[in-house]
């Protein structure tokens, strides 16, 4: 008898997870797409840890929004790079990403790691160097 109880308190429990993962699902489909490219992004280029945040493009002028602290504005902001991460980076970022290492007007660098299918849309917000 007592296996019967531990059985339905189990499925119970299960039911309950499941039900309260797809509200959570639910709630962030009704919310709708974030904007922004996501990605991580470390300043200066080369140098400092990986943060994770979304580049934004609105008003003709990139910036650098990290999940923590201050955005980075990127005026006159160009892709110098483009690149896969080290085995050292893979660690720390998702080694499948590519990374675009970028200079902005006032002399500042940054680099940006993100997925393959996000390049395109972060090369067009951050143009290639001429």
């Amino acid at each position: 008898m007592g296996g019967v109880i531990e059985y339905v308190v189990l499925a119970g429990g299960i039911g309950v997870v499941g039900w309260l993962v797809r509200r959570k699902h639910l709630a962030r489909v009704a919310a709708g797409p974030v904007p922004g490219i996501p990605g991580m992004a470390r300043q200066p280029a080369g140098q400092g840890r990986w943060r994770p945040g979304r580049v934004h493009a609105d008003g003709g002028t990139a910036r650098w929004v990290p999940e923590r602290g201050e955005a980075v504005a990127l005026p006159g902001g160009r892709a110098t790079g483009l690149r896969m991460p080290s085995m050292k980076e893979g660690i720390s970022i998702h080694p499948g990403s590519r990374i675009v290492t970028c200079a902005y007007e006032g002399g500042g660098t940054i680099e940006i790691a993100v997925m393959p299918l996000d390049v395109r849309e972060l090369l067009e917000a951050v143009p290639r160097a001429e």
